[in-house]
């Protein structure tokens, strides 16, 4: 455990990111959510780099965690911050055992384990924060996120370099679905070598959307085709 960790986690919670940690290197790698190659970096490379997140989290938030595989970053942040409420979706059984033991072995009751899809939830759930780390470029990541984030809530993902390309490239997209302008920025920079990027989404307009989130242009086909019905009844 490098040093560096007293500062992201308290020390009641230290013990926790220890174990869990732990649980990475051994029971991770033996059933194929770790490669073996990452087990010696898993602090810097995977554990830190989540926990740091948690700078971009307000306090007592509700974080929905998409395709959180062994509990990347969701399931640090519900270390790091006890005050969260943290629901981790992940399609795959045996990822999701895994994350429902650790979860179970750690005693942590603020934490929900979801076997299915993003898309599953849609229409049904929303939270303050939909999260996720490395799962897809940005326009599929939308599709994905944006309708389990709350009215006043946001996408907060873990992003490479090129989030600002994938940024120009899913304008349209973004004006269509009506989400805000998006907000890149770096978390981690006193903790990690390379501080890790980040890419907020808020809705332009929270008293304009809801599920399903039809883009305005059908909307507008929509509203005609019903005034034309009403008009050939009349």
């Amino acid at each position: 455990m490098p040093d560096v960790a007293r500062r992201v986690f308290a020390s009641d919670r230290m013990p926790l990111a220890v174990r869990y940690t732990e649980l990475l290197a051994t029971e991770g790698v033996v059933r194929g959510l770790i490669g073996p190659r990452e087990a010696p970096r898993l602090w810097d490379r995977h554990v830190l780099n989540s926990a740091v997140l948690a700078e971009a989290i307000p306090p007592a938030a509700s974080v929905c965690d998409i395709g959180t595989g062994a509990g990347l970053p969701g399931l640090v942040l519900a270390i790091a911050r006890p005050d969260l409420s943290v629901t981790l979706v992940e399609p795959l059984l045996r990822r999701t055992t895994f994350l429902e033991e650790v979860v179970a072995h750690l005693d942590l009751t603020c934490v929900e384990v979801v076997r299915g899809r993003a898309e599953e939830l849609h229409g049904q759930r929303t939270f303050d924060v939909v999260t996720s780390r490395a799962v897809a470029p940005l326009e599929r990541l939308l599709g994905w996120s944006m309708p389990l984030v709350s009215p006043s809530g946001a996408l907060v993902a873990m992003k490479g370099q090129s989030i600002h390309d994938e940024i120009e490239s899913s304008r349209g997209f973004l004006r269509e679905w009506r989400c805000g302008e998006p907000e890149v920025f770096s978390v981690g920079g006193d903790v990690l070598d390379h501080p890790a990027t980040v890419v907020r989404v808020p809705w332009a307009d929270p008293a304009r959307i809801g599920w399903p989130l039809a883009p305005e242009s059908k909307r507008r086909g929509q509203r005609r085709g019903q005034r034309a019905a009403k008009r050939e009844v009349s």
